[in-house]
């Protein structure tokens, strides 16, 4: 709203106010995301060849007819964040929005045509990244946020937000929670192809020069399958716990070993650490990486510990990179018990 013989400070107000309330309602986005994955609404587009109207998404989606213009305000949010693109067909027409009283104005609106974009084209199918991002966006993830001021105002060391919300630690509840374990478990499957895909083919040197792998923590060995997939003669194992290791899938080339990285690690030339260590206080990683250092070569000999994780970069990164790394510190919050 443009402001009319004001001053410019009122309009540096409402902006300032503007600015808070898209602050305030960026958890609306996340919903809207969460949704989203819930309906597979991406997929449904995708059976259209990556565009589709509403009502042909209405038609491959559960959505009951009495939502359909909730739903259409819901794809509206997801083309502002570019979850989805909209493209108008002017030669497609649809009865205009009913009024208050339930009646049309008579009047006829372009259909609008959603398409898939580089975002959405992620999330289709069932080991997709809107594995990794159902997980993070899980009420069992989101609920303990609500806590973190009341988490702030305690000395450490002190619970982290998992446990402060829940009463045990997210590895704890997995091991008794079949349905948290499966929302994991598909997590990192999804999560580990996509990024050990890219690590392979980017870097994949770092894979040269030995001859045994084992994957610390590797969940039910997506990563490791990806590495013996793209160097066949590489011995891949993975180390993981007893419950998780009774869940791994057979008739692949990778070894599952059934064990605690705190105690030990099965001897290897590299080690293979993905998304492990940001789970843990620093004494705890520390831990780590001493099995881990035990159970290779030495340097010298082409001994390995090979970490995939994200990287904070200088402050002068890309925004929206720069964003997504400062908000993932924080989110590190909910599993770490002591300082970041």
């Amino acid at each position: 709203m443009a402001l009319t013989g004001q001053s410019t400070d009122d309009q540096a107000v409402l902006d300032a106010e503007h600015e808070l309330w898209a602050t305030t309602f960026s958890y609306i986005k996340s919903m809207a995301l969460k949704s989203a994955l819930d309906l597979r609404l991406a997929d449904a587009i995708h059976h259209h060849g990556g565009a589709a109207t509403l009502p042909q998404i209405v038609a491959r989606v559960a959505v009951h007819p009495s939502k359909v213009l909730c739903l259409r305000r819901l794809m509206r949010t997801l083309t502002v964040s570019g979850v989805f693109s909209v493209v108008q067909q002017e030669d497609v027409v649809v009865p205009a929005a009913p009024v208050n009283n339930g009646t049309c104005n008579g009047a006829v609106a372009a259909e609008p045509l959603y398409a898939l974009t580089p975002v959405s084209r992620l999330l289709i199918g069932s080991q997709s990244s809107g594995s990794i991002m159902a997980f993070v966006l899980s009420p069992v993830l989101v609920a303990p946020f609500l806590g973190i001021g009341a988490w702030f105002q305690h000395a450490l060391p002190d619970p982290c937000l998992f446990e402060q919300a829940h009463g045990e630690a997210l590895w704890e509840m997995s091991g008794h929670d079949a349905a948290l374990d499966a929302l994991i478990n598909s997590a990192m499957v999804s999560d580990s192809r996509f990024i050990v895909d890219i690590a392979v083919r980017e870097s994949g040197d770092v894979f040269r020069g030995i001859s045994s792998l084992v994957d610390v923590g590797g969940g039910l060995g997506a990563a490791a399958q990806v590495i013996s997939e793209a160097f066949p003669h590489l011995q891949c194992s993975v180390l993981e716990l007893e419950h998780v290791v009774s869940k791994a899938p057979a008739g692949t080339c990778v070894k599952y070993v059934a064990g605690d990285m705190f105690e030990s690690v099965p001897p290897a030339d590299a080690v293979f650490l993905k998304s492990v260590l940001h789970d843990w206080d620093d004494e705890k990683c520390v831990k780590i990486l001493k099995t881990c250092r035990k159970a290779i070569p030495p340097r010298e000999a082409g001994g390995k510990v090979i970490i995939i994780f994200l990287v904070v970069g200088p402050s002068g990164a890309d925004k929206k990179h720069g964003e997504v790394q400062h908000v993932f510190l924080v989110s590190l919050i909910i599993v770490q018990e002591s300082e970041v």
